[in-house]
């Protein structure tokens, strides 16, 4: 079987910068083991396969399939772009285990519906992840959850300067952690980091997903609900959101294809 197969960087206005996904689109659905077989073959740490009969998105890293995926969904949807199957002005609602997620073309970006999750401010969490991620309790201004996942916050100092642990990380109760601080500049609102070893993933390079919980974090603790975000991971990358009403939210980015062949399956 030959399948046609890219790569593109999320989130990212030039090629190596942002996050890399892979898309594969295909007619009917693939099979799980060939999906997470493809995925494992990728080697990045997402890989997005869009079955065009029934519109069914789904996402696997190296290692398990995932819920949601920010940077594999702009992907899919700036490889439709480039197939002229979504033209500007567009949209398309994928079905996904995340519930329906619409995205729209616009003429410089790609705009993307995503649900805006719960935080829970109460919540537990294994006090060795603080050790685990270089961090002592005193650097830690708040720590909240939301679904699986944890958000610290912390200084941009101390973000900037996290050395984890990735072996001592997976001894720890995880799904995924994002740290994340204020920004020191003018032109951010916040910046993050995001790591989850737990699923193959030691440090993302840009993470859709985890922003659809900071998101919410950030407009909770300013009042703002446009934010612009930086993921400071050696490739980086850029975001803008926008906290809806409706209990969704928007993540805007742009992307770049870096690879496209056949993959003989």
């Amino acid at each position: 079987m030959k399948l046609n197969i890219y790569q593109v960087d999320s989130f990212a206005s030039k090629p190596f910068t942002g996050n890399p996904a892979g898309v594969c689109i295909t007619e009917k659905a693939l099979d799980e083991s060939m999906m997470l077989a493809i995925a494992q073959e990728m080697a990045v740490s997402e890989t997005a396969f869009l079955s065009l009969d029934g519109n069914v998105l789904k996402w696997f890293t190296p290692e398990t399939e995932v819920k949601l995926c920010g940077h594999g969904t702009l992907a899919t949807a700036h490889i439709m772009k480039e197939l002229g199957m979504l033209q500007v002005g567009e949209s398309c609602t994928f079905n996904t285990l995340s519930g329906p997620l619409r995205v729209e073309i616009a003429e410089h970006d790609i705009q993307m519906d995503f649900p805006a999750p719960a935080l829970d401010y109460e919540c537990e969490y294994d006090k060795s992840l603080l050790t685990a991620l270089s961090l002592s309790g005193d650097q830690v201004n708040h720590i909240v959850r939301f679904e699986e996942k944890l958000i610290i916050e912390v200084e941009e100092a101390a973000l900037r300067a996290l050395a984890p642990d990735f072996s001592a990380l997976l001894k720890c109760e995880g799904r995924g952690i994002a740290v994340t601080s204020r920004s020191v500049s003018p032109e951010l609102d916040y910046i993050a980091r995001y790591f989850a070893p737990w699923v193959g993933i030691n440090e993302d390079p840009v993470t859709g997903s985890a922003h659809c919980g900071l998101s919410v974090y950030w407009k909770n603790q300013t009042g703002q609900t446009r934010l612009n975000a930086y993921q400071a991971s050696q490739r980086g990358g850029q975001l803008q959101l926008e906290v809806l009403p409706t209990n969704r939210l928007k993540i805007v980015g742009t992307a770049i294809t870096t690879l496209e062949g056949v993959m003989s399956c």
